[in-house]
């Protein structure tokens, strides 16, 4: 247990060590279109580079941008960038500070110039402090834009419902005193006004739409109509005896017909 405590306090002498040793330069100016990679990839030929950062753009500036037309992709504001050794960083600021980048031709901050300078006893640790300390800031500012907001709504709203009852009520003297100078009205108002106390009194004078619909009289149910079947007029039909009364033909004739005598059959 002491040799595993031993070898981690024996770890952080040497990273403390270490962080003695480095050094921060900071970039008061990221051109477009450069990001971390590379910048870490421009400045690494000059010493070993630990940590980079850059500070993204102000989102309002980035709408800008994309409004009228220009590069969409994101771009920085600032940046610090951590070497191993305080000396190569303190030399590689004073070497590139106002110098054109430079790089390819085809590059598109070929002509940009740099604008990085060497903080003297400042640690990563600082860096990541103040990161917290402003985006604890800019979170607390917008809280209170939130909660300022939330005020002028509940005001606004408040002040509608006021109006609202404002105006109902002006709706309602209005109202009065259209009756009051209407003689026609007013009675009407007084009579109805009047008969209203009288239903209240007696119940007996309920008006005929608030009877009770089980007191009324039964009242007789309509028979269902008789279909009527049309009738239309028939032939006279055949009597029984048509047989005896049909006609025959002489028994002359008959024969003469065919040819010999003829016997009837019926």
């Amino acid at each position: 247990m002491d040799i595993t405590r031993k070898s981690k306090k024996k770890k952080l002498v040497k990273e403390g060590g270490k962080d003695e040793k480095r050094g921060v330069c900071y970039l008061g100016r990221i051109p477009p279109r450069m990001d971390p990679s590379t910048l870490r990839q421009m400045l690494s030929q000059f010493g070993e580079i630990q940590r980079v950062y850059l500070t993204p753009q102000d989102p309002s500036a980035q709408v800008h941008n994309i409004r009228a037309g220009k590069f969409q992709r994101q771009n920085f504001s600032e940046g610090w960038v951590e070497f191993s050794d305080k000396r190569v960083a303190k030399r590689v600021a004073n070497m590139l500070n106002g110098e054109q980048i430079g790089g390819r031709k085809r590059s598109s901050f070929y002509y940009d110039l740099w604008n990085i300078k060497y903080l003297s006893k400042f640690k990563w640790d600082d860096l990541t402090e103040e990161i917290a300390y402003k985006k604890a800031t800019r979170e607390q500012k917008l809280a209170l834009e939130i909660s300022a907001a939330k005020r002028e709504r509940d005001f606004y709203l408040s002040k509608v419902d006021k109006s609202r009852a404002l105006s109902c009520i002006e709706e309602r003297l209005k109202k009065k005193q259209k009756v009051e100078e209407d003689p026609g009205l007013k009675q009407k108002a007084e009579e109805d006004l009047g008969l209203k106390q009288k239903a209240e009194e007696d119940p007996g004078l309920k008006p005929k739409a608030e009877e009770d619909p089980e007191n009324k009289p039964d009242l007789p149910v309509s028979q269902p109509k008789r279909e009527v079947i049309r009738r239309f007029r028939q032939k006279t039909p055949v009597a029984d005896n048509a047989a005896e009364i049909r006609p025959r033909l002489s028994k002359d004739i008959l024969a003469g017909v065919f040819g010999g005598s003829y016997c009837p059959t019926f």
